[in-house]
């Protein structure tokens, strides 16, 4: 796979999307309890988003704001969930990305951690090819919906900083 490409086409991305629904399924399909209310909680828990909103910290360089896309979220235990999706960036590019929380700290229904990944698509970074990314998140879950909100930090004249929200909505 040629990984400077920065346009993969849909198929790929489902390809991904489909590999990873199908192995954490598998590998997961269990009944766990939680330790803070006795309620049993089928893992895994399947997610699907339709994008992110970036609120940029550079206002005045016409990014676009709405990113929209769609994304599937696995969480394999109460700690790690793996992602996979597809957006339109702040750039107008299209980006991939594939990755996976560790949110080791629960306060109610909020959890704290970070993701991490690979991302594509962006025409400054690394000539639009993929490349790793680290960033800190705080996750919000409801019984059916749930937010995550990340820092993501600016990097020279290459990501643009904000702070970025994606709804996400249960479907299992």
């Amino acid at each position: 796979m040629d990984m400077t490409n920065t346009r993969q086409p849909l198929a790929v991305m489902q390809v991904y999307v489909a590999a990873l629904l199908i192995s954490l399924a598998s590998a997961s399909f269990a009944q766990t309890t939680s330790p803070s209310s006795g309620e049993e909680h089928k893992l895994p828990a399947i997610w699907i988003n339709p994008g992110f909103y970036s609120a940029h910290f550079d206002t005045d360089k016409g990014l676009r704001n709405s990113n929209p896309g769609f994304g599937v979220e696995v969480a394999i235990n109460q700690d790690w969930s793996a992602t996979a999706g597809e957006f339109i960036n702040s750039n107008d590019a299209r980006s991939n990305y594939v990755g996976a929380y560790y949110q080791a700290w629960h306060i109610a229904s909020w959890k704290f951690g970070v993701v991490g990944g690979a991302f594509n698509g962006y025409p400054n970074a690394f000539n639009g090819g993929w490349f790793p990314a680290l960033l800190p998140v705080a996750t919000w879950e409801g019984e059916r919906l749930g937010l995550n909100i990340a820092f993501v930090p600016p990097l020279q004249d290459r990501l643009y900083g904000a702070i970025s929200f994606q709804l996400k909505l249960r479907v299992n």
